[in-house]
């Protein structure tokens, strides 16, 4: 019996993917300020960056524009998606190559790699289940350069986050999950808005 939590909508859809690209920003005012951290933490431009569940390209956007030599790696599962950070991203599209693949796939990091840091932004909890966060972030290892970072940003349960304990965790099992997944040094980088980045070395 599995234990996903269903989601509502199927945003491999363009009739469902449109819509909430539509109103994620308005949803979630403090996006901004992470789009600005997740630049800070990359630090230095001309680096290769994967990007995980890359959606509508909200966070290319901002990284492409703060850093605008970047080697961008946009993976996401629904190719309305991809569509929609075409869009978005106008001219700098051209320097993103799109992967359209599902990262609960067990075989979604074949043949990607080195990246020197790897973001994640409002995605892990589209596992549809938080107790696959660690398998995840261990996939996420062998993909990372000598010295090269983890930048990952969800939802976060409890106090100022939200309640459901099936899809999300709290900052503290956020910050363990990673150090389960092997990761040795693992910060907090922003909390606000309900959302947590922490950064995972």
């Amino acid at each position: 019996m599995s234990i996903d939590v269903p989601s509502p909508i199927d945003l491999r859809l363009m009739a469902d993917a449109r819509p909430w690209a539509e109103t994620a920003l308005a949803r979630r005012p403090a996006r901004p300020e992470f789009f600005d951290a997740f630049a800070r933490q990359i630090g230095r431009d001309g680096v290769r960056v994967l990007e995980l569940g890359s959606g509508p390209g909200f966070l290319a956007d901002q990284l492409l524009r703060a850093l605008p030599d970047l080697q961008y790696v946009a993976l996401d599962f629904s190719p309305a998606m991809h569509q929609l950070a075409v869009e978005r991203l106008g001219e700098r599209a051209a320097r993103v190559t799109f992967v359209e693949r599902s990262f609960r796939e067990p075989t979604w990091s074949e043949g990607l790699g080195p990246f020197d840091v790897v973001v994640t932004h409002q995605a892990v909890h589209e596992l549809r289940h938080k107790t696959y966060a660690t398998t995840l972030h261990a996939q996420v290892r062998p993909l990372l350069a000598p010295g090269g970072a983890y930048l990952v940003c969800d939802h976060f349960l409890g106090e100022g986050g939200l309640s459901n304990d099936q899809l999300y965790m709290t900052v503290d099992q956020q910050r363990d999950a990673l150090r389960d997944a092997g990761f040795a040094q693992v910060e907090a980088v922003l909390v606000k808005g309900g959302l947590a980045l922490h950064r995972a070395q």
